[in-house]
């Protein structure tokens, strides 16, 4: 097996023009897939809430169920390094508070958390974090937990003054003490000008083909989510695939022709 994947990996990597490959996973299956074909992060996104929840929003979701999806993450994974999302107001709030909710989701198995925004309580929640071991991955752009605040899921840093304020954002959050950076939804433009210059690498989501890495929800590119989105492609179409076992599967129950005498017992 390669060697393991650390936050100073990407960081070498990033030195060396090596590209990261990043996907969310929610469950021991895919989890397990996913690093069995060589996939250098696995996030535990928040996005469970979309995907396997049924929830609108990520607000929703609760630091509980990161917890228990974490923990059948982490047993499928042995290479990667395993992310996981602090859920909605388990950081920002409270220094302390965040710290303890990042330690228990380290307990649980993750290797670093993933925390939204560079707001001066986020900054000061890095800081703490990282100064007792806690690596932290920073999220800027569109960050989905403040979709009420972006009024939808649009494009962010387009005017000057915007774009501006994220580069500004993302010298903050390195200087604050981050291993990386996710750029979601922002101008191509911008995410080069900001891989650029940092230090820490950066994983792109609709963030164009500059950043240090990219990053995909696992529902979206195997065609498991019910919509499609402009940044992620559509590789496979399991969906379709999943419906058609079941059809094949209901009708040959109903008909009599399952189970044969290869699937019973003497």
């Amino acid at each position: 097996m390669p060697d393991k994947v650390t936050t100073r990996t990407l960081i070498r990597w990033k030195q060396e023009g090596r590209r990261i490959v990043s996907v969310t996973a929610y469950d021991y299956p895919t989890a397990r897939l996913a690093d069995e074909v060589g996939i250098d992060v696995v996030l535990v996104g928040d996005s469970v809430g979309n995907t396997m929840l049924g929830y609108a929003t990520t607000l929703p979701v609760t630091l509980d169920e990161m917890e228990h999806h974490l923990r059948a993450v982490r047993r499928g994974i042995q290479r990667a390094l395993l992310v996981v999302d602090m859920p909605f107001l388990t950081y920002g709030v409270s220094v302390p508070d965040a710290v303890y909710n990042a330690g228990r989701l380290m307990q649980a198995g993750a290797e670093a958390v993933k925390l939204e925004g560079a707001t001066e309580p986020v900054l000061q929640s890095i800081r703490a974090m990282v100064d007792i071991g806690i690596p932290v991955m920073a999220h800027l752009g569109l960050t989905p937990q403040s979709i009420h605040k972006f009024g939808g899921y649009l494009v962010q840093g387009r005017t000057e003054q915007a774009a501006e304020a994220l580069f500004q954002a993302a010298q903050a959050v390195q200087e604050a003490g981050a291993f990386s950076l996710v750029l979601e939804l922002i101008p191509t433009a911008l995410a080069q000008r900001i891989t650029e210059s940092l230090t820490i690498p950066t994983i792109g989501i609709g963030a164009g083909p500059h950043c240090d890495g990219q990053i995909q929800v696992l529902h979206d590119i195997i065609g498991l989510s019910e919509q499609t989105y402009k940044h992620a492609k559509r590789y496979a179409e399991v969906a379709q695939q999943i419906r058609n076992a079941l059809q094949q599967y209901a009708q040959e129950v109903r008909d009599g022709t399952f189970p044969t005498e290869e699937h019973s017992f003497r």
